[in-house]
């Protein structure tokens, strides 16, 4: 049984119909981490079957230590997010509940390269000097 429902996938493919070029899906999951990591993989193999723009690599932190090192992965279940190139798109943990929207919304961002932004915040993060990391935390509470 899968994650999506008929009027699920519906709804992905619609926002799919706005992808602009391939997205690379890599997911770190160890069979050893537990049921996330095995869910993680379903999930995002049910999300990339959607549209023939998306691929899906699978990699085991464990195995794979220096693409893992390369990603700045050190926790699994994790999942990049790629178009053109590595924006830093990241999920850590099963991006599903409230974070499977943002999942849907990253692969359409990372597919055209451009930031839903308003032009007075892109002026403002031009303005920026150095790197800056954002992270986000979530939960349903």
């Amino acid at each position: 049984m899968g994650f999506l429902t008929a009027q699920d996938e519906a709804a992905v493919k619609k926002e799919f119909e706005r992808i602009g070029g391939p997205v690379k899906l890599t997911v770190f999951a160890s069979e050893l981490g537990g049921e996330h990591n095995t869910q993680t993989v379903a999930l995002i193999r049910e999300v990339a079957a959607l549209s023939d723009q998306l691929s899906v690599v699978v990699l085991n932190p464990h195995i794979e230590t220096e693409q893992a090192k390369a990603y700045g992965i050190d926790v699994a279940p994790a999942v990049i997010v790629e178009g053109a190139r590595d924006y830093g798109i990241r999920f850590l943990g099963l991006p599903a509940g409230y974070e499977f929207s943002n999942l849907i919304d990253s692969i359409v961002a990372a597919s055209t390269g451009e930031a839903a932004l308003s032009a007075e915040t892109k002026t403002a993060l031009a303005g920026l000097t150095e790197d800056v990391t954002i992270k986000v935390f979530t939960t349903p509470t």
